[in-house]
C-alpha cells in the first residue's frame, strides 16, 4: 500500500521515518509501507526464520537512503544511468561525506546539493567507467579524495590514495576494511564497514547473481565469494546495479524447488512493479537463495548437468556459463 503522506514528506528536510522507504531520480517517489516490510519478513521466516530487516531506519529525502540505528553512518542510494547504483556515505557525528562508485557526476551532485553537503571521498571497487565515470568531475568540483584498488592504480581515474587487500582505512570514525574480489575484474575490491554492518561489493556479488569474469576465473570468482560469505549473516550487500528481477528468473530456473527462493523471488516482483529498489540485501538471504552462493546444491547440479566430480569453482563456472547464455 502507498503512503502518499510518506512522499509528500519526501519535499521536507530530512527527518527519520521508521515506516517508509522512498526512492527518487529516475524512479517515482513511493514508500513501501510498515505492513508490508513486516510481512514480507514474516514470509522469509517461514523456509529460514528472520531477517531482521525492520530493524534499519528509514530516512525520507530526494533520493533513497538507509541508516543503521547502532551507526552514525548513513548510506543513500542514488539511481544512476540506466540500472546503476551510486551510494552517498554521511557520518553524522563529523560531516565526513563520500560516494561509492559514481557513475555519473550529476545525480551525485544533485543529491549533494538538496543536503548542502560538501564530498570528501570516492570510493571505486573496480576501473569499469560504469563505476568510475563520475570521478573526474566530482574531484573538480569538491577537491575530493579518489580511492581506489592498487592492483588498479592505472585505471583508477583521478585515484589518490590506493588501497590493497587487509587495509584498514578509516572513514570518519568508521574503520574500513579492504577486501580483493577479484573475478569480474582482476582489481576489484570491497568496503566492508563492520561497525555498521555494510559491505559495499560492486561487480563481484549481486542480489541472486554475481559478475561476469572478464578478467578472472572461476576459481578467483568463487575465492571472493568465500571471502564475504564469512561475514555476519545480517551483513547488508550493497551493489552496483538493479539486476535482481532478472536474476531471480535464472535463480528459479536452476533451483525451482528452493522454497526461500520462491518467496524472495516474490517479493522482488512486487517491490519493481512499484519501482522500488531491491538494494540492500542480507548475506543471509543471498546464501539461502543466490545460485552462485549455493555450488554445493544437489537440485542445481543435477539442473545444469555439473558432474558430480566437480569442485565448487568449477561448479561456479557452469553456473556462470548458463546464467551468460539464459
Amino acid at each position: 500500500m502507498i503512503s502518499k503522506a510518506s512522499c509528500a514528506m519526501a519535499t521536507l528536510p530530512c527527518s527519520r521515518v521508521r515506516s517508509g522507504l522512498c526512492i527518487l531520480p529516475g524512479m517515482r517517489q513511493l514508500s513501501l509501507s510498515k505492513g508490508l516490510v513486516y510481512g514480507f519478513t514474516r514470509l522469509l521466516s517461514m523456509p529460514f526464520k528472520t531477517l531482521r530487516g525492520a530493524s534499519r531506519t528509514l530516512k525520507v529525502a530526494q533520493f533513497c537512503s538507509v541508516s543503521n540505528m547502532s551507526s552514525s553512518l548513513q548510506i543513500e542510494l542514488v539511481p544512476c544511468l540506466k540500472d546503476n547504483y551510486a551510494y552517498i556515505l554521511h557520518d553524522e557525528d563529523t560531516g565526513t561525506v563520500g560516494v561509492v562508485d559514481p557513475s555519473e557526476a550529476t545525480p551525485v551532485i544533485d543529491a549533494l546539493r538538496r543536503k548542502n553537503w560538501n564530498l570528501t571521498y570516492i570510493l571505486n571497487t573496480h576501473h569499469h567507467h560504469d563505476h568510475t565515470g563520475g570521478n573526474q568531475e566530482l574531484k573538480a568540483r569538491y577537491g575530493a579524495k579518489v580511492i581506489g584498488s592498487g592492483v588498479d592504480r592505472d585505471r583508477i581515474p583521478g585515484i589518490d590514495i590506493a588501497l590493497n587487500d587487509g587495509d584498514k582505512w578509516m572513514f570518519a570514525a568508521h574503520e574500513v576494511q579492504v577486501m580483493d574480489t577479484p573475478g569480474h575484474t582482476r582489481g576489484h575490491i570491497s568496503f566492508h564497514f563492520p561497525g555498521s554492518g555494510a559491505i559495499f561489493t560492486g561487480d563481484t556479488l549481486f542480489s541472486l547473481s554475481c559478475g561476469k569474469l572478464f578478467e578472472g576465473t572461476p576459481v578467483q570468482m568463487h575465492s571472493s565469494l568465500k571471502k564475504i560469505m564469512s561475514l555476519p549473516d545480517d551483513t547488508n550487500i550493497y551493489c552496483g546495479h538493479e539486476y535482481t528481477l532478472s536474476n531471480s528468473k535464472f535463480a528459479l530456473s536452476v533451483e525451482p524447488n528452493n522454497e526461500a527462493l520462491q518467496s524472495y523471488a516474490a517479493h522482488i516482483a512486487h517491490l519493481r512493479s512499484k519501482s522500488l529498489p531491491t538494494i540492500p540485501t542480507k548475506l543471509k538471504v543471498e546464501k539461502a537463495c543466490n545460485p552462485f552462493l549455493r555450488t554445493s546444491s544437489i537440485e542445481i547440479r543435477q539442473t545444469l548437468n555439473i558432474p558430480a566430480t566437480a569442485n565448487d569453482s568449477e561448479a561456479l563456472g557452469f553456473i556462470r556459463q548458463a546464467k551468460d547464455n539464459f
